[in-house]
C-alpha cells in the first residue's frame, strides 16, 4: 500500500526578522516494512544554503541557512511511501535474561545506549504505577510493556496540544491527561527507571476517518535484545504498526523537533501548520 503525505509549517512574523540557521526533521524514515518512494522539500524565504546530514543519532536532517530579512518561513514536503504487512509481535527475545525484568544489558551495550538509559525524577506514585503493572505482569519483560501501553492508553486522557515540549512525568501523572508526547515522555522515564532503555520517537500515523485531521505524532520505542527498538504507542495502546511513519528518534525528545531553530528580531510570530496522509490507488 502506499500513501501521500503532505505537510506544510508556516511562521508569520509581524515585522521583519532575519533567520537563523534551521533543522528540519520532516522526512520519513526507512524501516523494515516502509520505503520512502519519493521525497520533496520546497522553502520560502529561499535558503541561502542547504545540506543533507545524519544527526548523531542517524537521523536524516535537511539543514538550511539565510541570509537577508523576511516576514514569513514556509516550509513544503511531500512524501510518498510503501508500506509492507508487519507483525509487531513477531519477535522473540534473546539472550534468556530479558525475558524477565529486573535485567541488565551487557557491557557493550552500556557503553551504546547510555543516553536512553538517563533517569528523570519521577514521584513515588508514578513508581508505583509502574510497579504494579509489572507485577500484574509477573516481571515477564515483553508482557510488561504491553500492559504498561495498554494501562496508559485506559487511564489517560489524549488531549491535543500544538506547541510546546512534553510535560514532567509527574505532571502528565497528577493530571491523568496529556498530548501524545506527553504520554510517551511519560512511558519513556518508566521504563528508564525500570532498566530498559527508551527513546522518543517522532513521526506520522495514519488511520481511517470520516473527515481526516492528522496532526504530527509522537511515540516510544524501547530496546529489546533480540528484537531491537520496539515501537509502543500509549496514546492508542499499541505496539506501533505499519502505518506509523517515523521521521526521527532520539533519547532526546528536543531532538526530534520537525523544525528547530529561531530568529533575530523583535517580531511576534504565529504558527500555521497542514498535514494530509493519502491513500495512493494503484
Amino acid at each position: 500500500m502506499k500513501f501521500k503525505i503532505s505537510h506544510v509549517t508556516e511562521y508569520s512574523f509581524d515585522s521583519e526578522v532575519f533567520l537563523e540557521p534551521h533543522y528540519l526533521r520532516l522526512r520519513p524514515q526507512k524501516t523494515p516494512y516502509l520505503e520512502v518512494l519519493d521525497f520533496s522539500l520546497k522553502i520560502k524565504s529561499k535558503p541561502a544554503g542547504y545540506r543533507s546530514i545524519q544527526d548523531e543519532e542517524s537521523n536524516h536532517v535537511d539543514f538550511c541557512w539565510f541570509d537577508g530579512l523576511t516576514q514569513k518561513l514556509s516550509i513544503s514536503t511531500q512524501s510518498v511511501v510503501e508500506v509492507r504487512d508487519h507483525n509487531p509481535f513477531d519477535f522473540i527475545v534473546h539472550p534468556v535474561l530479558f525475558k524477565t525484568v529486573p535485567f541488565e544489558y551487557d557491557d557493550r551495550q552500556k557503553k551504546l545506549l547510555p543516553a536512553t538509559l538517563e533517569k528523570m525524577s519521577v514521584p513515588a506514585d508514578l513508581e508505583r504505577y509502574a510497579a504494579d503493572v509489572l507485577g500484574v505482569s509477573q516481571f515477564d519483560s515483553v508482557q510488561f510493556v504491553i500492559n504498561l501501553t495498554r494501562k496508559i492508553h485506559e487511564d489517560f486522557k489524549v488531549e491535543y496540544r500544538e506547541e510546546g515540549p512534553p510535560m514532567l512525568p509527574s505532571e502528565t501523572f497528577q493530571l491523568k491527561a496529556g498530548s501524545c508526547r506527553d504520554l510517551s515522555w511519560m512511558q519513556i522515564n518508566l521504563l528508564r527507571h525500570l532498566g530498559f532503555a527508551a527513546r522518543f520517537v517522532s513521526g506520522y500515523l495514519y488511520f481511517d476517518m470520516e473527515e481526516p485531521s492528522y496532526e504530527l505524532h509522537g511515540w516510544t520505542e524501547v530496546f529489546l535484545p533480540g528484537a531491537g527498538w520496539v515501537g509502543l504507542d500509549p496514546s492508542h495502546g499499541i505496539l506501533t504498526g505499519n502505518t506509523h511513519f517515523p521521521v526521527a528518534s532520539s533519547a532526546y525528545y528536543q531532538n526530534t523537533m520537525p523544525v528547530s531553530g529561531g530568529f533575530r528580531g523583535t517580531a511576534n510570530s504565529k504558527l500555521i501548520t497542514q498535514l494530509s496522509i493519502e491513500t495512493i490507488n494503484e
